[in-house]
């Protein structure tokens, strides 16, 4: 089966010479949430820009659920929604007019039903007849999400969807992707909030420097670049790791109170041997504690790797 998006060698310079994108190629699986990290001017909106059409590429091609998105460009766009970081709506128009405007635009027939239950799933259909200038922040947010599912699309593209939202509302709305998600949509999303792709994605892309830095499954990321660390406490301080100690290739901090071992994270941890170790050296542990990388630790090393 082919992949939902295929892009291809695509890179993008400006006519000041700046790189934005540099020759991108990353596959995008049908059905999966794909979170897109990177910091601030990495070009991840670039990127997304140019898959929706909004930006034209320098070099490359690219492909939605197998049409090319410039020689086949309305029947690319029509499989397509996207959610951009502005909150860009009519102010006087009413939600509900703003949702079914939206939908004509990609020419799809009135489907009032459809509609309903969208904004139904969005909490939005109380707010059905009001203004959008007089919605909250959030609200507004919702809205967005409204227009860009309200042709149906397969492919959802959410540009920073929780940015300025709160707690409650951020948790609402990846409930929604994962009903999405559930319906066979294919959902790409940027982030700076990390714990949101820790949550979500099934598989994570890093962008750097208009470079795609890696890209994982979730899980086999936090496995392979993770690191789990244990800390023991010990009752009394040494003054060095004992010579008896070195093939665990421990580290002594805490002004010689505490031992570290770190493991990768794709290893497992058995500290029996080390443990028993200890006790026939006489060295008492006081007590013990476990830490392993979140999904943000890894991010900022691979970032941080290549500055």
């Amino acid at each position: 089966m082919h992949p939902i998006i295929s892009i291809n060698d695509v890179s993008k310079s400006y006519a000041t010479g700046f790189k934005a994108l540099q020759r991108i190629n990353l596959d995008i699986r049908k059905g999966e949430i794909f979170a897109l990290l990177g910091p601030n001017g990495a070009g991840k909106t670039t990127l997304i820009n140019i898959v929706c059409g909004i930006v034209t590429a320098s070099t490359g091609t690219i492909t939605a659920d197998g049409h090319d998105i410039v020689r086949d460009y309305r029947a690319a766009r029509s499989m397509i929604g996207l959610v951009p970081q502005e909150l860009s709506t009519d102010a006087f128009e009413t939600v509900w007019a703003t949702v079914i405007f939206s939908r004509g635009l990609f020419g799809r027939a009135p489907n009032p039903a459809f509609i309903e239950a969208l904004l139904r799933d969005l909490s939005l259909l109380d707010k059905r007849d009001a203004k959008i200038m007089t919605l909250s922040g959030g609200m507004k947010r919702r809205v967005m999400i409204a227009k860009a599912l309200s042709h149906e699309p397969q492919i959802l593209f959410l540009d920073e969807p929780t940015a300025g939202v709160d707690v409650e509302l951020r948790r609402d709305m990846w409930a929604l992707v994962r009903g999405l998600r559930d319906k066979g949509v294919t959902v790409i999303l940027t982030t700076h909030y990390i714990e949101e792709a820790e949550e979500m994605a099934d598989r994570i892309g890093v962008i750097n420097k208009g470079t795609l830095v890696l890209v994982e499954g979730k899980h086999e990321l936090m496995k392979k670049l993770g690191k789990k660390q244990l800390t023991l406490h010990l009752k009394s301080p040494l003054q060095n790791v004992p010579p008896d100690l070195q093939s665990w290739q421990l580290e002594l901090k805490g002004d010689g109170m505490d031992l570290v071992y770190t493991v990768d994270g794709a290893d497992s941890v058995d500290i029996s041997a080390l443990l028993k170790r200890l006790s026939e050296l006489g060295i008492i542990i006081k007590d013990l504690q476990t830490q392993q990388s979140s999904l943000e630790d890894i991010f900022v090393q691979l970032v941080s790797d290549r500055a």
